[in-house]
């Protein structure tokens, strides 16, 4: 993990430790911006401002920032009540993908708010393997089953901060290459 990394994993940890997370709004834009503002913050220029450049990864291309403004507001407009809409919702806000780095760390944050507020559980990313979690976020823009199933099995009812903070640690490392 290089230096970036590890500063903002300190302060994704800091988010929660401080109650800070308890201030932001739960599923929506702003509350995502807040997230990716709180742990980027002095690291990327860009912390919490939607992208206006077109970005890729591999082969897939994200949201065109021509249609970004438009897509948030639909991605934000929808449900939240099951399990399965959440996620649906996730999936969404990873295919418009709204900040130029980033996305995948702060995103898994704003996931585990909406599931803790709206089901009382979190992922245990800790339990979640990468290379599974990879491939199904790669394939849920056509079928989203694998990663429903996925976090299905891997939802903890213990919200206690050690289980977040290894869960968040963990998930710093889909990030990087092995």
């Amino acid at each position: 993990m290089n230096e970036s990394d590890k500063k903002s994993l300190k302060k994704a940890k800091e988010l929660f430790t401080s109650n800070e997370i308890n201030n932001y709004e739960v599923g929506t834009l702003k509350g995502l911006k807040q997230i990716h503002k709180y742990i980027f913050d002095g690291i990327f220029s860009f912390a919490g401002t939607i992208r206006d450049k077109n970005i890729s990864k591999g082969s897939f291309r994200f949201a065109n920032p021509l249609y970004l403004e438009d897509m948030l507001k639909k991605i934000e407009a929808m449900p939240e009540k099951t399990l399965d809409e959440i996620i649906d919702k996730y999936v969404e806000m990873n295919i418009a993908h709204p900040f130029l780095d980033g996305n995948g760390r702060s995103t898994r944050i704003w996931l585990d708010l909406i599931l803790k507020t709206r089901l009382g559980k979190i992922v245990n990313w800790h339990a979640v393997d990468k290379k599974l979690y990879l491939q199904a976020m790669e394939r849920s823009p056509v079928n989203t089953l694998e990663i429903k199933t996925l976090i299905t099995n891997n939802l903890t009812s213990d919200l206690g901060i050690e289980t977040i903070f290894k869960g968040i640690e963990n998930s710093y490392h889909y990030e990087t290459e092995e």
